[in-house]
């Protein structure tokens, strides 16, 4: 066990000591936070700029006034003026664009939007919806209908999901729920890809430069495997651990930095500002979220699945050489299954209870990708139990047979290994 921790410490501090190491763990995380404060200050400072539009309405058609709820838009009538006459005066008198409405065209073609350059996509659906919504009032009147009670009629039903737990109700929101699940499957997946090819290439040189022959001589095979894959484990841990500190702190640091964002949040349902309520809804659907429960879970997959890839990329890194094409052949049918169940995961945050779920998120070579596509939702405890308890049966059988395989392949050179052999050696005495 002391030269497994031997081992283990000093995979550990040779990568965690790398400029690189330092980079992705501080870098993403401040990247992350820049683009988040960006994000916010943009919606914020973008919230009170209006739009001046001049309206000539040369066909009388809103009696001098456009019902506007739009605070982005303003609209003011000229009077006196033509299209062509006011073409060369709407940008000396403080106006973007101005709108014609000739009295000869249809209600299809009256409309004539003038700017200096091409209006963006957005200020021509604002205008179109509050001119489509004052005309619809206009002619609503006309046959002696309400436009409100008409509004109140004609209005779209919408679901809220209230959540109800031991802790009281909580409004829920699927868009967060489904990106937290799915973003923690994928954080999942390029994990152990990452780490697991890490741990092969790590090998793999070893093997290459004959240390591992050196080392060998001082420790058993199994406790060089062991010691490499749990400190290259480690460093994933302290990345995760240091993740969750800065955006932890990032998250504190938004009522001080930014006081008027956060009294928007609070009163989200009246902000005339689409993006801070978008903002708003993020920030609280996150708090209705199992955080502690989602946590924990990713720690448990994480390094469960990792400890099980691992092991096998390891056994694979012990019988290739420096020929990248022979590490394909041996490194795909690993890959498989950590494909399969990234594919199974992008159904399962859909349908978090379809028979293929519930494999994908039992099933070891799969579940701790696809578990964490359902872990946002109420999953029977059985499940959850009989999942973890295959991991873990899982981590143990393949350490075994990997580590037999190990044995044998750091040892070989200039024989090249197929399958068939390598589960022989698996499984002799």
């Amino acid at each position: 066990m002391n030269k497994i921790s031997i081992i283990l410490s000093r995979e550990y501090f040779i990568r965690v000591k790398k400029k690189s190491f330092l980079l992705t763990t501080i870098g993403i995380p401040l990247i992350i936070m820049g683009f988040y404060a960006a994000i916010i200050y943009i919606s914020l400072s973008g919230s009170d700029e209006k739009q001046k539009i001049a309206v000539i309405d040369e066909a009388n058609l809103f009696g001098g006034k456009i019902d506007n709820h739009q605070s982005s838009i303003e609209f003011k009538f000229i009077k006196n003026e033509t299209a062509d006459s006011y073409i060369k005066k709407y940008k000396k008198d403080g106006y973007q664009s101005f709108l014609f409405i000739s009295k000869d065209s249809s209600i299809k073609d009256k409309f004539q939007l003038h700017s200096s350059s091409s209006a963006s996509l957005t200020t021509i659906e604002s205008i179109e919806s509050i001119i489509n919504k004052t005309l619809r009032a206009k002619q609503l009147l006309l046959k002696g209908v309400d436009p409100e009670e008409f509004d109140r009629m004609t209005q779209e039903a919408s679901i809220t999901n209230t959540i109800d737990s031991e802790d009281g109700s909580k409004k829920s929101f699927a868009e967060i729920s489904y990106a937290v699940s799915f973003g923690c499957g994928l954080l999942i997946y390029m994990m152990m890809v990452i780490y697991g090819t890490q741990v092969m290439r790590g090998v793999t040189e070893e093997k290459t430069n004959r240390i591992a022959e050196v080392i060998i001589s001082s420790v058993k095979p199994f406790e060089l495997m062991m010691g490499k894959i749990l400190g290259i484990g480690a460093v994933g841990l302290t990345q995760f651990a240091i993740w969750i500190v800065l955006m932890i702190l990032m998250q504190m640091s938004i009522p001080f930095i930014f006081p008027e964002f956060m009294h928007q949040v609070s009163n989200a349902s009246s902000s005339s500002s689409e993006n801070v309520t978008m903002l708003a809804n993020t920030i609280q659907g996150l708090s209705s979220l199992p955080l502690t429960k989602i946590a924990g879970s990713f720690l448990f997959y994480f390094l469960g699945g990792y400890l099980t890839y691992a092991s096998i990329f390891a056994a694979v890194g012990s019988v290739v050489s420096e020929d990248q094409q022979e590490a394909q052949q041996f490194v795909f049918p690993v890959l498989m299954p950590i494909i399969l169940g990234f594919v199974i995961m992008t159904k399962a945050v859909n349908d978090p209870n379809s028979s293929l779920a519930i494999f994908g998120s039992i099933f070891p070579l799969t579940s701790p990708i696809v578990m964490m596509g359902r872990t946002t939702y109420d999953i029977p405890f059985w499940q959850i139990a009989l999942s973890m308890l295959l991991l873990v049966a899982s981590f143990l059988f393949f350490t075994w047979i990997t580590g037999k395989i190990y044995r044998t392949g750091i040892l070989m050179y200039g024989k090249k290994p197929s399958w068939k052999e390598m589960i022989k050696w698996a499984f002799t005495k």
